[in-house]
């Protein structure tokens, strides 16, 4: 099994297909940033950029996006799709070294896949004092139970679970899911906040399988399995799925405490 760091560099072997097949963002997340902050954001840096979706969002509002992607095929994607003044570095979270400071630091579906040590003095020393910490994500699971349940067992001898597990063990069911456990706990972060978009989106059977795909849990599979467990998904589905796609937003300020990494 891979470990975490090669999960989180096998995506660009399906770049294109990250691009096509994740959904895209919706406006609501930067308003949702925005209206959080409570001040004019000048500058952000994004963490995990992958193939750009956050990243046009932010720089469509003015917003001088500096995005981060430890993979390059990932970045050479996003190089595609976002405006030509978003400035790309291709660095894991852990390679970032804190030369400027920015109004905004966020993730967007790749949180999960930094380092748990030292992760939020890090994350602190990258942000001004009051600057605005911002997380956001969530699995895509099919709206139909009896549909979800068809495609669980149609996987289920090659792959028990295909969702990403909480870090930090939080239960499903907890008020307060991660990141934002972990920030309560933070010195360097302060007014935490957890809020949800909800989106129900329609795709084709084959687009549904496009997007299992770019999961990091069938990633990991041996090609030919791999496809066995498209096939045999594609064979249950109904021609057209609903899905729910919520993102679990969490928000956070950074304290006036002193530096970090001093």
């Amino acid at each position: 099994m891979l470990g975490v760091t090669d999960r989180a560099l096998s995506f660009g072997a399906v770049a294109e297909a990250y691009e096509r097949f994740r959904p895209d963002y919706p406006a609501e997340l930067v308003d949702t940033v925005l209206t959080y902050a409570g001040r004019p954001i000048r500058t952000a840096l994004e963490i995990g950029a992958g193939t750009g979706k956050a990243t046009r969002l932010f720089a469509e509002r003015g917003i001088a996006v500096t995005a981060t992607e430890p993979d390059g095929a990932m970045l050479d994607e996003l190089r595609k799709h976002v405006p030509a003044d978003v400035k790309t570095v291709r660095a894991a979270f852990e390679d970032l070294r804190p030369d400027e400071r920015y109004g905004l630091v966020y993730a967007a579906a790749a949180l999960h896949w930094t380092k748990p040590d030292g992760r939020w003095s890090r994350m602190a020393a990258l942000l001004e004092p009051g600057g605005v910490f911002a997380s956001c994500g969530g699995p895509v699971r099919l709206a139909d139970p009896v549909v979800e349940e068809a495609a669980r067992a149609a996987r289920a001898q090659f792959l028990a679970n295909d969702e990403v597990p909480s870090p930090d063990g939080t239960p499903a069911g907890n008020p307060m899911q991660w990141p934002g456990t972990e920030l309560e706990r933070s010195e360097w972060f302060t007014d935490v906040r957890q809020t949800v978009i909800e989106r129900r989106l329609t795709l084709s059977a084959d687009d549904y399988v496009g997007h299992l795909s770019t999961i990091s849990a069938y990633l990991e599979l041996p090609a030919p399995q791999r496809e066995q467990v498209y096939d045999r998904i594609l064979h249950v589905l109904p021609e057209a799925v609903n899905i729910v796609a919520d993102l679990t937003v969490h928000l956070a300020r950074r304290t006036a405490a002193a530096d970090p990494l001093a």
